[in-house]
């Protein structure tokens, strides 16, 4: 019985703070605008690939790297190419909740 109650517990916490960390929906659309243009601009209006590589679902899949690089990419740029940090321009959990999108299938 402790142990379900643990886990209940952890469960709600984690889908707590999942909610907290989501912007809020103006933010969303922000961020929305942010990829579609600026990442855009090397990684493909439609994010079908240009100077950086793809960033559709299906392209992130097949490449397989793990969340948190995707994430440490975007908010420290990669050193010695041509992706720049976004660090100043959001924060870490803004840069999850695009992952998480661009997973998903980025929305229009």
């Amino acid at each position: 019985m402790p142990y379900r109650f643990f886990l209940a517990v952890t469960l709600f916490a984690s889908s707590a703070v999942a909610a907290a960390s989501e912007p809020p929906p103006e933010r969303q659309r922000e961020l929305v605008r942010m990829v579609r243009q600026d990442c855009g601009s090397c990684h493909g209006m439609t994010l079908n690939g240009g100077l950086g590589p793809a960033l559709t679902a299906s392209a992130l899949k097949e490449r397989g790297m793990p969340h948190e690089v995707l994430v440490a990419t975007i908010v420290g740029g990669r050193p010695g190419t041509p992706m720049p940090p976004w660090h100043r321009f959001l924060s870490e959990p803004e840069a999850e909740w695009i992952v998480d999108k661009l997973i998903e299938g980025f929305p229009e």
